[in-house]
């Protein structure tokens, strides 16, 4: 596969990641707007209803992954700590309340396990930057 065309699929794919990455921001808006309006909970989903749009996310992002090819995985991954660092953002708010439930547990976790993504993220993209550094002797 020549240099040109890993280019050209990477520049697709970031394309791509940017605008479901609008529309996850659209969602997550008319979500956050819904739970405001309904007194911020999920009163008016099930927990069916709740539990089938979370297995189909698996689902999607299981064949998403899995059709990406071994060259472009890299910028995927990349982009995938991008999103970490909305997931932050977004776990931030949920730990944010003063008092000790559920959900400020659940933020904590989220912030902590995304941070160990962004995190480690950089430091594998940095050494795989270091691999295609010439060495001088």
């Amino acid at each position: 596969m020549d240099p040109a065309s890993i280019i050209e699929q990477s520049r697709k794919l970031a394309e791509t990641a940017a605008g479901v990455a609008n529309q996850a921001a659209q969602l997550a808006g008319d979500a956050a707007q819904m739970s405001l309006s309904s007194g911020g909970n999920a009163e008016g989903f099930s927990f069916m209803a709740l539990f089938t749009i979370f297995v189909l996310a698996c689902f999607i992002g299981y064949f998403v992954v899995w059709s990406v090819t071994p060259a472009l995985h890299s910028p995927l991954m990349g982009v995938t700590n991008a999103i970490s660092s909305v997931i932050i953002v977004g776990a931030l708010v949920a730990a944010g309340p003063a008092d000790m439930n559920f959900s400020k547990i659940m933020g904590f976790v989220a912030v902590t396990l995304a941070s160990v993504n962004i995190f480690g993220g950089f430091i594998v993209t940095q050494r795989m930057l270091l691999m295609f550094k010439k060495k001088n002797k």
